[in-house]
Formats: C-alpha cells, structure tokens, sequence
C-alpha cells in the first residue's frame, strides 16, 4: 500500500481521536457576532491557516525530526504558549488519543512506550508536537505531514460552519476546494523555522477562541 493511501486514511475523520469535535474558536466567533457574513468567513480561514502556518507547522516540522533528548523543552514550549483553556485541554485530549491510535498501527515506531515515557516524566502531551513527531517516526515525508496538517485544520473548520448552520454543505465544501489554493499558496511562501520561533498573528481568533468557554449552550467542546 502506498504511503499516500495511508495518510489518506489517518486523515479521515473517522479516526477516533476527537478531531471532528472541536471548532478552535469558530463557534465562539459566530455566536458573538464577529463572523456574520461569507467574507468576513472568508478572511476568518484565511486568517485561521495563517496561523497554523507561522504558529503550529513550526512545532510539528520540528518535532517530525526531532530527538529524544530535544523533545521535552519541544512539547513544554508548546504548552506555555497554548494560553486558551478550552484549546489547552483538546490539545492534550486529542494528542493522547492520537499518540494510543498511532501505537496501535504502527508498532514498529515505538509510540506506546513514548506515551509511557511522556507520563513518567510529566511532560504535556499535545497533539500538533505529537502529530508532527508519530508521521516523522512512521516514516512520512515532512512536506506530506504539513499538507496533512493544514488539511485536517481546513476541513475540520469547514466542518463546524457547516455544522453550526452558518452554510450548507454543498457551499462549504465548494469553498474548502476553494482554499486548497490558498493554503498551497501559504505553503509554497512560507519560510518554516524552528519551533523556538514560532509566532501568533491573530490576535481577533485568540479572542474567540477565549470566548468559548462563555458560550451558554454549545454544540463543540472548544
């Protein structure tokens, strides 16, 4: 079986690793009004790959390749800078689901003795470091890990809008077809370092994403 055909499956939604519940802010964003119109959802993408791009890809690139000895300082960092609670808790719930899923496939890679070794020494076991550092073990190519990422990320927030009601399927689907240009785009120009110099530029979806845990009735956990 070919490589592509086995990212293709850790990419489906129907992995149980809790992806497919979580909005990272979306919900929020819509119930408090700051996204009321295609555009302005629109720009909210653009904004949201933006992001994962200057922010999240640098820690899964570098944890793809990094070494044992590297990888604590690697996940402490990332978790002193995911300053969103309800973020925060996915994060480790995902990641320690993805962490006993990939073990489970891959036993050759040593991943259940990874998960053993984070809980000995108490080291926070976040999904996009964890993500980044299982494909890079298994033995995926890094450009491949990155689009994998920022195609769970498009679609899962595709996913909650169309959920929530905001569009209808044919229309998100349409516009997640859409924006595989734009995150290639992103990509082709991106200059990826090392996750020491990771950075946020959103500061309007740190905000929705810290307004999630007021939401009074809520269909995504965060």
């Amino acid at each position: 079986m070919s490589q592509l055909a086995r990212l293709l499956h850790l990419a489906d939604s129907a992995l149980p690793t809790g992806s497919f519940a979580y909005s990272y802010g979306l919900e929020s964003s819509l119930t408090f009004g700051l996204l009321r119109t295609e555009t302005e959802f629109r720009a909210y993408l653009y904004s949201f790959l933006q992001q994962a791009v200057g922010f999240e890809l640098p820690f899964l690139t570098s944890a793809a390749v990094v070494p044992n000895a590297d990888l604590g300082p690697l996940l402490l960092e990332y978790d002193a800078q995911l300053l969103t609670p309800a973020l925060h808790r996915a994060s480790l719930t995902q990641g320690k689901n993805w962490l006993k899923l990939l073990s489970t496939f891959y036993p050759e890679a040593a991943l259940g003795e990874l998960s053993i070794e984070l809980a000995r020494q108490a080291l926070p076991a976040h999904f996009v470091p964890l993500y980044g550092l299982s494909l890079g073990r298994v033995g995926f190519a890094t450009a491949d890990i990155q689009h994998a990422y920022l195609h769970l990320a498009l679609r899962d927030q595709l996913s909650a809008a169309i959920r929530l009601g905001f569009m209808g399927p044919m229309a998100g689907h349409l516009l997640q077809h859409d924006f595989y240009g734009v995150f290639e785009n992103l990509l082709s120009a991106a200059d990826i370092r090392p996750y020491t110099e990771a950075t946020r530029c959103t500061v309007l979806l740190d905000v929705a994403q810290m307004l999630h845990d007021d939401i009074y009735s809520r269909l995504f956990q965060n």
